[in-house]
């Protein structure tokens, strides 16, 4: 495994990060292919056996039930102080309720104690805004994040899934003030979807902001044949609305992707996130790995080096895309 400085911190993060969304409860979850925790513990357990020391859950995954399973399984199977540990703040963890979700300071503050208890530490390492709060000031919720972090229940702070031009305004009210800066992003990028690279990423380059891409694999679309499912990708209507509207036109970026795996011999796990590692600024993809096979793999990537050329014929057949996920429709965040 190889490490590297997270953006402009000085904390090692393996090249990989193992994402939880996938460890969980399907009673208390949206997705029902998750995993329960019998089933999750070997492989987070092989992430440790590669060398992997970056993990990243969030409270909303399963309800709280990804944290208990990531927290106990790490505690018994590592030390505290190797591991980089990540949770997220924002999503309505008390339906119907009011101050039940988003990010005042009041929620902030309970749900860092609420997600501490459940992982079964003290502090994490870092604290992410899972979305954008349209109904709480920028300034109320970057001033709770930088109280958190000198209470020492998080190191750093970092952020995901919104528009550049929030994350800036973010960056510039905790300059302004003095406070904590985020010092990370965790945006949907893949080959089939590269919309971030228009104002995003080349703010984070400018900025040493590390980024670390969520669905780095479009959710299993860029590892397999485009007529074969699976349950995921049968039952998954978060990620159906993602990537079903563009299917014709990501159809011959995968072809070439299959094209440039078979010439290395490899699957095409590796060289999709082989294209990734070979971005500037792109630290740890988040890896939401089901099976120890899939880490196994995925570890490999690190030692494909694509040419030049290689990425240019992964690239150039990629036209505009509709933005999807998170950031679709603000009304969302409500």
């Amino acid at each position: 495994m190889e490490y590297v400085k997270f953006g402009n911190t000085g904390m090692d993060v393996s090249r990989i990060c193992l994402g939880a969304m996938g460890f969980g409860d399907t009673e208390k979850w949206i997705h029902k292919w998750v995993l329960n925790e019998e089933h999750s513990r070997p492989v987070i357990k092989k992430a440790l056996d590669l060398g992997i020391n970056f993990f990243d859950t969030a409270n909303i995954y399963s309800m709280g039930e990804s944290e208990k399973i990531l927290g106990r399984a790490l505690k018994d199977y590592a030390d505290r102080d190797d591991i980089v540990l990540a949770t997220k703040v924002h999503s309505t963890m008390r339906p119907g309720r009011p101050n039940g979700g988003g990010l005042s300071r009041k929620e902030i503050m309970s749900e860092i104690n609420h997600s501490l208890e459940r992982l079964g530490t003290d502090y994490v390492d870092l604290y992410i805004i899972h979305r954008w709060d349209y109904e709480t000031s920028i300034e109320e919720t970057m001033e709770a994040l930088h109280d958190v972090v000198k209470s020492g229940k998080t190191r750093y702070i970092g952020a995901s899934a919104m528009y550049a031009w929030q994350f800036q305004k973010a960056q510039r009210a905790a300059e302004r003030n003095g406070w904590t800066k985020f010092v990370s992003m965790q945006n949907h990028y893949n080959l089939i979807y590269r919309e971030e690279e228009r104002e995003m990423i080349p703010f984070c380059h400018d900025e040493k902001i590390a980024i670390t891409p969520y669905s780095p694999l479009a959710s299993g679309r860029l590892t397999r044949d485009w007529s074969e499912t699976t349950l995921r990708s049968e039952t998954d209507m978060v990620q159906h609305s993602k990537y079903n509207a563009m299917m014709e036109a990501d159809r011959t970026i995968v072809e070439r992707l299959a094209e440039v795996a078979n010439n290395y011999g490899v699957t095409r796990d590796k060289i999709a996130l082989a294209w990734l590692l070979n971005k500037d600024q792109v630290v740890s993809p988040i890896i939401g790995a089901q099976k120890e096979s899939h880490l196994e793999s995925a570890a490999t990537a690190i030692d494909i080096y694509l040419t030049p050329d290689e990425m240019h014929y992964l690239e150039e057949l990629y036209i505009p895309h509709p933005v999807v996920g998170a950031l679709a429709n603000p009304e969302i965040n409500k």
